[in-house]
């Protein structure tokens, strides 16, 4: 039987190490060679989104050399699953291909998600969701802390930790992400804004003005800079009150709302206050006014 494998040191350690397969007929140190359709696509794959063009070049590559690098499956009762290399598995059912070079490992659960993503993490092949995802899955199914999941992935905590807090998006944001329409810098500057709501307003205007992510950062700067303090002799409303009200209308508008209070002068006199709400599209400005009951009118 094939031995235990062990993490952290890369697929081509891996795959040095890994004793041929007792069944099949040996293609090289560790590889033989099995029918393609004995293999079973991995429900530890953390990949989500395949690029087709760069798929359709890796298929017609494979028509013509056939598949060069093997794939790394593990036995289960009907027949093999793969574990690391679902870009060729792909490519090799597209070319038609019979059978297919391997190599077999005897792995666990978490051996199979942990070396997908360390193959994946390697090639730079996953999204910032779907590793943050792969890095939830070994927390959830398997009880791995952030500082195990780092030194099996070679990665460092802060890496694991920086990339797990992406997942607290709304999931409109997460798909910019993953779509490539913002950055994981512009994820980061989004992670500052305690609103989902506000969250995804922003993104959006992100991805369709193409800001930069310091543009952006002055934006929500500016959004969390707290109401200046107006010289008076007298506020109409208390201090405590008055942050009481930005909150509700905060939470009730979904967006930043500043109140700029009413006050009495020494002599009487009466200053007028105000109240903004910000919105960022017209689309936004039409939320607003079916919340403020205005649609109607209009």
């Amino acid at each position: 039987m094939a031995k235990h494998i062990g993490l952290g040191r890369g697929l081509n350690a891996l795959i040095k190490d890994a004793p041929a397969a007792e069944t099949g007929k040996a293609a090289g140190q560790g590889v033989t060679r099995i029918p393609l359709n004995t293999i079973h696509k991995s429900p530890w794959q953390p990949r989500r989104r395949f690029d087709a063009g760069a798929l359709a070049d890796l298929v017609q590559s494979v028509r013509e050399r056939g598949l060069l690098q093997p794939l790394l499956v593990r036995e289960v009762e009907n027949g093999y699953q793969l574990i690391a290399g679902e870009r060729r598995f792909r490519a090799a059912q597209e070319a038609e291909l019979t059978d297919v070079p391997v190599i077999v490992l005897e792995a666990s659960d978490r051996d199979a998600l942990e070396l997908a993503l360390i193959e994946n993490l390697q090639r730079e092949d996953l999204n910032p969701i779907e590793e943050a995802e792969g890095y939830q899955s070994l927390i959830d199914k398997f009880g791995l802390t952030q500082e195990q999941i780092a030194e099996r992935v070679g990665k460092g905590r802060a890496t694991v930790a920086n990339a797990l807090r992406l997942l607290s998006l709304p999931d409109p944001v997460r798909a910019m992400i993953s779509e490539s329409r913002l950055s994981t810098g512009h994820a980061k500057v989004l992670l500052g804004v305690d609103i989902p709501r506000e969250q995804e307003l922003l993104a959006d205007r992100a991805a369709k003005e193409g800001l930069s992510v310091r543009t952006l950062e002055k934006i929500v700067e500016k959004l969390k800079k707290p109401t200046r303090k107006t010289r008076s002799d007298h506020s109409d409303i208390p201090a405590s009150h008055l942050q009481h009200l930005t909150d509700e209308l905060h939470a009730r508008f979904g967006t930043s709302v500043r109140i700029t209070p009413s006050r009495t002068l020494a002599n009487g006199k009466k200053v007028r206050g105000r109240i903004e709400i910000d919105y960022y599209s017209p689309d936004d400005l039409d939320r607003l006014l079916v919340i403020l009951g205005l649609t109607e009118s209009l």
